[in-house]
């Protein structure tokens, strides 16, 4: 009877610490973390076998307080970017859900931002997008919604996330924008992109953020 009892008492400590020890091995040590790649071009320095990877370019746009917002507000930060405009009957609702699970999953980090590009600037106006974001429940200090010069916006969508945004009168809305939501990192640096349309790789990009602040913490030879 003392013999069950004790074999009982093993069992049941096996299954109390067992998730525990396979959690840690999982996430733990260097065989087992793997870095986000880095996207885009990249090139050599000269005279050294530095890489130099590509960034997102500078830009100077208004958000929907009315407040000069460049690249450097998002220097050191981690952030999550897109291209929506505000009458879209199609994708941009949707995107805008996903981009609030993020705002909902990461607020209380202080160093987490979204950032969303409006293509339809002529119309989009700092009022405008300031009644969009209240719509989709946008926390200001971390959700930015940005208006500026046309070209501005489009060069910056093609030459710094590779993506579509332009005026397309086929298209719903009269605009045709990239979907994807851009994963950049604290140098400025794309290392994922997704659907903001779809739930499944919206969590993978939740997934992907964590990745990325664990990088801090992992070794470079993973790198």
């Amino acid at each position: 009877m003392k013999a069950k009892t004790l074999k009982k008492g093993a069992i049941l400590v096996a299954i109390l610490i067992l998730p525990t020890i396979f959690f840690f091995i999982l996430h733990s040590g260097t065989n087992n973390f793997k870095r986000l790649p880095i996207l885009g071009p990249k090139t050599i320095a000269e005279g050294t076998l530095d890489t130099i990877y590509h960034t997102i370019p500078s830009f100077r746009f208004k958000n929907h307080l009315g407040q000069e917002v460049t690249e450097k507000d998002y220097e050191g930060k981690i952030y999550v970017a897109d291209f929506f405009f505000a009458t879209c009957p199609t994708i941009c609702p949707k995107m805008a859900v996903n981009m609030l699970e993020l705002q909902k999953h990461f607020y209380d980090r202080s160093d987490f931002r979204l950032l969303s590009h409006t293509v339809n600037p002529e119309h989009d106006s700092v009022e405008v997008l300031y009644d969009y974001s209240r719509k989709v429940y946008a926390i200001d200090s971390i959700w930015n919604f940005v208006t500026g010069a046309k070209d501005s916006i489009y060069e910056l969508a093609f030459k710094g996330y590779f993506a579509n945004a332009m005026e397309d009168e086929v298209a719903p809305g009269g605009f045709l924008h990239s979907s994807n939501l851009f994963l950049i990192d604290r140098e400025g640096r794309i290392r994922g992109v997704f659907d903001g349309t779809s739930p499944s790789e919206v969590n993978s990009l939740m997934d992907a953020i964590v990745i990325l602040y664990r990088e801090e913490y992992a070794p470079l030879k993973n790198k």
